[in-house]
């Protein structure tokens, strides 16, 4: 771990590291992942994939009564399931899209404090095709809610 030394100098001896501390090999690791990160522009890639996004599924709260709130960042963006009208979470909603996604061949991911979150964390590589695919998939659920 590094930091300012006003900061590393004011914790007691031992009280930062554990079992997840730092070690050369992990050290190394990161860099090599910056340096791809930098290499390969996948801050822009991030980028381009959010924008692909928005523009596919950010109307879906005024498409759709279960959604009630689309928001993310870069390629990970989470979709509020709600009972049409309200804002209570919509576990069973979210249950059914899951199953159907992952029946034709699109794997979402569930998250949120109510399992009322459809979550994507696509690849920064992924192209717009596949992502209109992917939430074209999704949307024949939605439909049906």
């Amino acid at each position: 771990m590094t930091g300012r030394a006003d900061i590393m100098d004011a914790v007691q001896p031992g009280g930062i590291g554990g079992t997840f501390g730092g070690n050369p090999v992990s050290t190394a690791a990161a860099l090599a992942v910056f340096e791809v990160i930098e290499r390969d522009g996948l801050l822009a890639e991030a980028q381009r994939v959010e924008r692909a996004l928005v523009a596919r599924i950010g109307d879906w709260p005024s498409r759709f009564g279960v959604v009630g709130e689309v928001r993310g960042k870069g390629a990970m963006f989470g979709v509020e399931l709600v009972k049409p009208g309200t804002t209570q979470p919509d576990p069973a909603a979210l249950t059914a899209i899951i199953r159907h996604a992952t029946a034709n061949g699109v794997i979402p991911l569930d998250a949120g404090s109510w399992d009322s979150v459809l979550r994507f964390l696509p690849s920064v590589v992924i192209s717009e095709a596949l992502i209109d695919d992917a939430m074209g998939v999704i949307e024949e659920t939605l439909a049906t809610l």
